[in-house]
């Protein structure tokens, strides 16, 4: 976008189009008042106080009417008192100071939600799909079902979550993941939406559709965090409730003891308090920004405010701090079978399949360099194995039982198996022309930034980094002393994830607690938590949409990035409100004994809105 196109979007933006008018209405009456057409300038200057008094009354109203005393009931007063003590020249300065400040909310909000938005317009709109007669045409990305073969063009946007089919594709993450630098996915790697071909043509298949895509996920998220509002914001119009009497009460001692009027509206003018109406919504609003732009979307302030005062976090384990997807730890033959051999076939078969042990055999075939055939009379019974013919040879992938099924003896596998393969791994068989030639274990990893991030998360003030998993207590005892997790609950269902984020809530410890997971069954724990935060993964829809925040990059320090990030924001906040409220209260004072009238408070306290939302915008920086 040009700069004259930004200037063209911002002038019809109605709060700076309102401030604008109020400017100009200013302007007018002080040229009117030096050319000595005071009475004109005073009615200029009454009519902007009054253009802007009439639409602040209706919304102090609306607010009083919810049993609730908003920021904005100061600048009312103030304006009110201007027409009242025929002080137009005060009244039309804080009609514009007002102005001034919505325009600039306005304007910083805008800035503060551009990463956001920079999300949701790259959503991708259509894709190029083959079709019964091999020939790939544009349809919408909507249109696209599972299964299908899509090509992405160098430059283009992948359209759905899929896997590699063809050749290696390089990937630009940043959108997701901030990461600068392109990645590669090779054959029978997943790639999701919303990342940017940046090579050569590249085939993939479809493993979801466009609705349930990441990118999808992304756009709904984006949606539901601009129609959150920050409780930081309520907290401001409840603090109006404390600030409210005090100014009056400084403005009357001010009137009685100087008998001047004049004196207790320059105390109401330079008490108006627009720290608190604009700094704390833009800094937590760019938190939300600066969450987005290192790949995690936070659904509004309120979680900026709560993910900053979290003293535990409890985390799953797979798919959380393990990889969640199964890795070849090593392969045991028998006869005269290879590892090569069983894996070419195995991985050969496994094509046909959207297992994810499939996609771990056939990614480790593309890893070696193996030629992959094109199986027949593929058959497949889900949760036992999959059955058919590869270069002419029966091949049969799958179980014990699955073997047994097809008239293959496993026993010689199972005596190939060695005492740590039971060590929370898994066990694939292979036989090929009717005996038994091949095993597979394969394990889920640990994923190499876990440790990295439960330091991160202690040395942030998380007094408790705790694991809960449906997994075997010596599984999970294994994988916390590698990550350094303090606590570890071991065999738990979806309701006991709930009973240890309660008990962690309401025990002894009263923590504030921040739940990560990324599965179906972690839902209830994430809703349950005081802040849910759902890693991104395939088949994590349900838990996205329950939690308050998702890490859309993978990687799991993404949860310490999210952390610091809300702290630091809710720190500028608080921080910008007491600093701008500080000023006002000297400000006040000197109002109060003279030393300020009412047209200097009103400029005076333009001064420090641009303080205070400038300091704000501070959390938009790493």
């Amino acid at each position: 976008m040009t700069a004259r196109q930004r200037i063209a979007q911002w002038l019809h933006e109605p709060e700076v189009l309102v401030a604008l008018a109020a400017l100009a209405g200013v302007i007018a009456g002080l040229v009117l008042a030096a050319l000595g057409q005071g009475t004109a300038a005073n009615a200029v200057w009454g009519v902007v106080t009054g253009a802007l008094l009439l639409p602040l009354t209706w919304s102090v109203v609306r607010t009083l009417l919810r049993r609730d005393l908003g920021v904005d009931a100061i600048a009312l007063v103030a304006m009110a008192g201007a027409l009242a003590l025929q002080e137009f020249l005060a009244g039309a300065v804080v009609a514009l100071m007002l102005a001034g400040g919505n325009a600039l909310e306005a304007a910083a909000g805008r800035r503060a939600r551009h990463d956001l938005e920079a999300l949701v317009a790259r959503a991708p709109t259509w894709a190029m799909r083959r079709g019964h007669g091999g020939e790939f045409e544009r349809v919408p990305a909507d249109a696209v079902e599972t299964g299908d073969v899509l090509l992405v063009r160098a430059g283009e946007v992948v359209p759905v979550d899929g896997r590699v089919e063809d050749v290696p594709a390089l990937l630009d993450e940043s959108a997701l993941t901030g990461e600068p630098l392109p990645v590669e996915r090779l054959p029978g790697a997943s790639v999701r939406s919303g990342v940017l071909n940046a090579a050569e043509a590249f085939q993939m298949v479809a493993t979801r559709p466009a609705a349930e895509s990441a990118y999808a996920a992304i756009v709904r998220l984006v949606a539901e965090a601009e129609e959150r509002r920050a409780p930081f914001e309520r907290m401001a119009d409840r603090y109006a409730a404390l600030l409210l009497p005090i100014t009056l009460g400084v403005a009357a001692i001010a009137w009685v003891m100087s008998g001047d009027p004049v004196r207790a509206l320059a105390v109401l003018v330079v008490a108006t308090p627009c720290p608190l109406i604009l700094a704390a919504p833009i800094a937590l609003v760019s938190g939300v920004s600066r969450a987005a732009r290192k790949g995690v979307v936070l659904k509004g302030g309120v979680v900026v405010e709560q993910l900053a005062r979290t003293t535990a976090v409890l985390l799953d384990k797979t798919g959380t701090l393990t990889v969640g997807q199964p890795e070849i730890q090593r392969i045991g033959t028998v006869g005269d079978a290879t590892p090569a051999m069983v894996l070419q076939r195995a991985a050969s078969l496994e094509q046909h399949s959207a297992h994810v042990v499939a996609g771990a055999l056939v990614s480790a075939a593309h890893r070696d360099e193996l030629r992959l055939d094109q199986p027949g009379d593929v058959h497949q019974v889900h949760g036992e194995g999959i059955a058919g013919r590869v270069d002419g040879h029966a091949v049969v992938v799958g179980s014990a039982d699955w073997l047994r099924a097809c008239e293959i003896d496993p026993e010689a596998l199972l005596a190939e198996r060695r005492a740590d393969d039971g060590d929370g791994r898994g066990i694939v068989l292979v036989g090929i022309d009717g005996r038994a030639v091949g095993l597979i274990v394969l394990a889920d990893p640990i994923r190499p930034d876990a440790r990295a991030m439960v330091a991160r998360l202690h040395e942030a003030g998380v007094t408790e980094v705790a694991m809960a998993t449906g997994d075997r207590r010596d599984v999970a005892d294994a994988v916390a002393a590698d990550v350094g997790i303090d606590v570890v609950h071991a065999g738990c269902s979806p309701e006991d994830k709930v009973a240890v984020v309660t008990a962690m809530r309401e025990g002894e410890g009263r923590h504030r607690v921040a739940m990560v997971g990324d599965g179906i069954n972690d839902a209830p724990a994430l809703a349950a938590a005081d802040i849910g935060v759902a890693m991104s993964a395939p088949g994590a829809t349900i838990a996205s949409e329950t939690a308050d925040a998702v890490v859309m990059v993978d990687r799991v320090d993404g949860v310490a990035d999210a952390i610091a990030t809300s702290r630091r924001a809710s720190a500028i906040a608080r921080q910008s409100v007491v600093a701008g409220m500080l000023m006002s209260f000297v400000a006040m004072g000197f109002a109060a004994f003279g030393y300020l009238s009412p047209v200097a408070g009103a400029l005076l306290q333009e001064g420090i809105d641009v303080i205070v939302i400038v300091n704000a915008l501070r959390a938009l920086r790493a």
